[in-house]
This record gives structure tokens, sequence and C-alpha cells, in this order.
């Protein structure tokens, strides 16, 4: 069996844990509302208005003039994700990172030690409220997918588990919104169709799905039945390193969609780093309103670890390769391969010393943001690329 572990409102659940005044105040990390910022996150309580993740900020205080926005604290988030997957590690070594906030965890070989993967799961979820303050979400199945829904079912503060002779039972009921990659302009062509649950779809023949979604058609009527297996992979064990976001609304702005960019590079760049990792070809994945999905990749010098490097050539490709005028971006994605171990390597006489003074900075700048926050410092080379 595997879990999906999902922490809840992440961003902003460490936010309050920290500050409890905040408590049940309508509450976001994210942008500046004035500079084209957008939401990073939303407590629950934000999210009684209407606001969600990726909203722009101006629009979520247009939905709640009393919102309290928090600039994020990125590499503060990185060191509780690094506590909790502390905690995951204590039940398996099969853990696979998603991003900063989730992660899968296949315990097949761990339940001689600590039971079946119903008491790993609930052991794990009462680690991380007792020590770290925080609730996760836990799903349980036989495969990934179906642990992922399972753990997005229950929230926020769930546990659900999946039996492989209730699958169907259990999926047919859901809206196909429930499906990855399935947003609101997703819904409405299957509603054109008569397919708005998952039963529904499945139903169908895969020659329609394909019509409608091209060849993602073919990955839908699969999930559809429950059906997926990829197993769970470590990232130290991981050809690519990735992390990308599916928008609750399609996003148009081009520095709305910088910004999260950033966010996805910064999650990424850590994950290097936890590992002692570093990548040589960076891969930028955008998935148009119309479904129609772009790959692109560029292959460096030199394998890097470092978050501005990486960044540099994201943001390249993303600009590249974003149309002037388009109906919008539905899904972001951002990956780093060709990895080399951490170790020393022929220095360039030129190159060298600059690389050197962003790795210096990145310490610093992170030690700074962690002690003070993330507005503390900022690097001037970012300032048109922040989400705040």
């Amino acid at each position: 069996m595997i879990l999906h572990i999902d922490m809840d409102a992440f961003y902003a659940s460490i936010e309050e844990r920290d500050r409890p005044g905040l408590r049940d105040k309508p509450m976001v990390v994210g942008g500046n509302p004035d500079k084209r910022g957008v939401v990073a996150a939303a407590n629950y309580t934000a999210r009684r208005y209407g606001i969600h993740s990726a909203m722009p900020t101006s629009q979520a205080k247009r939905l709640c003039p009393k919102l309290i926005v928090l600039p994020p604290r990125h590499t503060y988030y990185a060191q509780v994700s690094q506590q909790i997957r502390d905690i995951f590690h204590r039940y398996t070594p099969l853990v696979e990172p998603l991003s900063l906030d989730e992660a899968f965890l296949d315990v097949k070989h761990s339940h001689l030690l600590f039971g079946d993967a119903t008491e790993i799961g609930r052991r794990i979820k009462r680690e991380i409220r007792d020590e770290l303050r925080l609730t996760a979400s836990v799903g349980i199945a036989h495969n990934k997918f179906l642990a992922k829904v399972a753990s997005e079912a229950g929230k926020p503060d769930g546990f659900l588990e999946v039996n492989p002779a209730g699958v169907q039972a259990f999926l047919d009921r859901l809206p196909v919104t429930k499906l990855w990659g399935v947003g609101k302009v997703g819904a409405r062509s299957l509603q054109k169709h008569g397919i708005h649950s998952v039963g529904e779809l499945r139903a169908r023949t895969p020659a329609l799905l394909e019509e409608l979604f091209g060849s993602w058609g073919e990955t839908l009527w699969e999930l559809a039945h429950g059906r997926d297996t990829r197993p769970v992979i470590p990232d130290h064990k991981a050809k690519s390193l990735s992390h990308e976001t599916t928008f609750a609304e399609d996003i148009t702005d081009a520095e709305a969609l910088r910004g999260w960019l950033l966010d996805l590079t910064r999650q990424v760049a850590t994950r290097l780093r936890c590992n002692h990792l570093r990548g040589r070809i960076v891969h930028v994945k955008i998935r148009f309103a119309d479904f129609r999905t772009i790959t692109r990749s560029r292959t460096l010098p030199q394998s890097t670890d470092v978050t501005q490097e990486l960044w540099d050539t994201g943001l390249a490709l993303l600009m590249q390769n974003l149309p002037l005028w388009h109906r919008g971006v539905r899904l972001l994605g951002f990956s780093v391969s060709g990895f080399d171990p951490v170790e020393p390597y022929q220095a360039d006489l030129f190159s060298e010393p600059e690389k050197a003074r962003q790795v210096r900075l990145d310490t610093v700048s992170d030690w700074i943001q962690t002690r003070f926050g993330r507005a503390a410092l900022t690097r001037a080379t970012e300032l048109a690329h922040s989400t705040e």
C-alpha cells in the first residue's frame, strides 16, 4: 500500500502556528496586491470567501477587504518541510516528495516493524501534529493516483483508505474534476458530452476522450478505472526532480506566471541540495487552456543546484514559449534532470568566481530570510520576478 501525505494549507498553517493571533482570521501567503502579486496559499477562513491559490492578490482583497496578506518565507517553509520528511523516513526510505508539502510513501517493507499501512499513516499524522503542531491529510491505496485522490477527498485533517475491492465505488461518485489535470475548462468539455462524474467518464470510449483531449484522453480513461503503475521513486534515485501546479483558474498574466515559476524553481532547487545533486538539463512544462501541452528544455554547460542559475534558464524557456496572445495557462511545471553528484569538478577560470558568489549569496540570504522573514533581504535581480 502507498500513502499520500499532504499538508493542509501548508504555508498558511505555518504562519498561523507561529502567529496564533491569525487563527480564524482570513489570511493568505502571497504577493503584494499593488504589484500584481498572486496568492501562494490561503487559510481555510479565507477560502470561505472564494479565495484560492494562484488567484491575483488584488482580486482576493476585493473578495475580502479585511484579508491579511503575508509575504512568503520560502527558506523557512523548506526547513519545516525537511522536518516533516524526517518523520516520514522513520518509517520507510521509499519517500517521493512532490513538493515541499506533499509526498508519496511506499510502506510495503515496513509492516513487520510498524504495523500495516493504516497504522503507519495514523502514527505519522499524529507525530506531525504533536511535534510540529501542523495537520496533514493522509490517503492510502494500492497506487499513487488513488492515494492522492483519497488524501484530497478527506481534507482538511483527513484520513481515508481506499480498499482495492472498492476502487470503482470510490471513484465513480466523484466529479471529473477530481482526476488529475481536469479543471474548469476540461470539466466543461466533458459536460457537453454528458460526462459529470468519473463513473460516466469510465463508461465512455477511449476514442471519444482522445477526440476531446488528444493523447491525454487515454490517460484520463486509465485514471477513471483507477489504474496507475508508477512506483514510488525517492529523490536520490530519480532521473529528474520536478514540481508542477494546476491552477484553479487559467492564468493569462505573464507576471503571475513568472512568480509561480520562481516558486516552483525554489522548491526543486531545495530538493536538489537536500539530496546532494546538481542538474544539467532544465525543463519547463506549459499546459494551455485548450489543453495543448508543451515541454521545452535547455542543457546547461555545467550542472548546478544554484537557484538563480536554474531560475534564469527556466524563465528564458517560459518567456520564449509563451505566446503574446493566449487563452491562459492551466498548468505550469519545472524540472531538472541530468544529475551529477555534488563533488569537486574542474572550475571555469572566468565564470567560477560569479558562481561562488551566487552560492555564498544564497547561503547568507537564506539565513537572513529564515531569521527575519523573506522581505528582509531581496536580490535586485529577483525584484521583477518576485511574487511579492
